[in-house]
């Protein structure tokens, strides 16, 4: 089975044309005013509509309120919502029986017990998204953390890694971790918010080597 490959922090026409071409499954679109790599709603919707057929669109809220998050996939129409603040599993699981879309919750891994507090989320969300820990914002930073603390986990859902994730060290983070889906954002950048299409070429290109390894 493939790996699959998000490509998050799109901005343009050109960046997600570059996703889909380098073969990415899934680009994410970020609506948080504090992250450079903010859309507001109408552009949001444009480049879910410029994706083409076979690659999901992931729109990323934090701690958004329930009425904001509806206007949110009425909106974008988004195949996925991944939830990047602190939602509870209480709130995603109401969520994820009112609305017929995946839903994905990114946790940052400080230790093992960030572990067992994403295993709360068993049937509130699709898949975890494990993260380095927040710092100014909650994700985007360029930073990772112990990929060991994963193999040391019984993981009740499907997950996904992130974090400092780069073309150079993909391809090790998926041999010591074997994630189903890594995400990248600020390594493929040649600033905060602008992509690099070739970066973006390179990571899909590490991803798929392993995948033939």
């Amino acid at each position: 089975m493939q790996t699959q490959i998000k490509i998050c922090g799109l901005k343009d026409e050109a960046s997600i044309d570059a996703a889909a071409k380098a073969g990415a499954t899934h680009v994410g679109l970020v609506h948080f005013e504090k992250s450079p790599r903010h859309v507001a709603f109408d552009q949001a919707a444009a480049l879910r509509m410029r994706a083409p057929a076979g690659v999901k669109v992931v729109l990323l809220l934090v701690n958004a309120e329930p009425g904001f998050t509806a206007k949110a996939i009425e909106v974008v129409k988004p195949d996925i919502v991944q939830f990047h603040g602190s939602e509870t599993h209480q709130w995603l699981r109401v969520l994820k029986n009112a609305v017929d879309i995946e839903i994905w919750k990114a946790f940052g891994v400080k230790d093992a017990a960030t572990l067992k507090d994403a295993d709360q989320y068993e049937g509130a969300a699709d898949l975890i998204l494990f993260d380095a820990p927040a710092q100014a914002l909650p994700g985007g930073t360029g930073t990772r953390f112990d990929w060991s603390l994963l193999n040391q986990h019984k993981h009740k859902l499907p997950w996904g890694l992130a974090g400092g994730l780069n073309p150079d060290n993909v391809g090790e983070a998926l041999r010591q971790t074997r994630a189903i889906l890594v995400d990248t954002s600020s390594g493929v950048e040649s600033a905060p918010g602008i992509k690099d299409v070739d970066k973006i070429a390179a990571f899909c290109q590490a991803v798929r080597d392993y995948d033939n390894h």
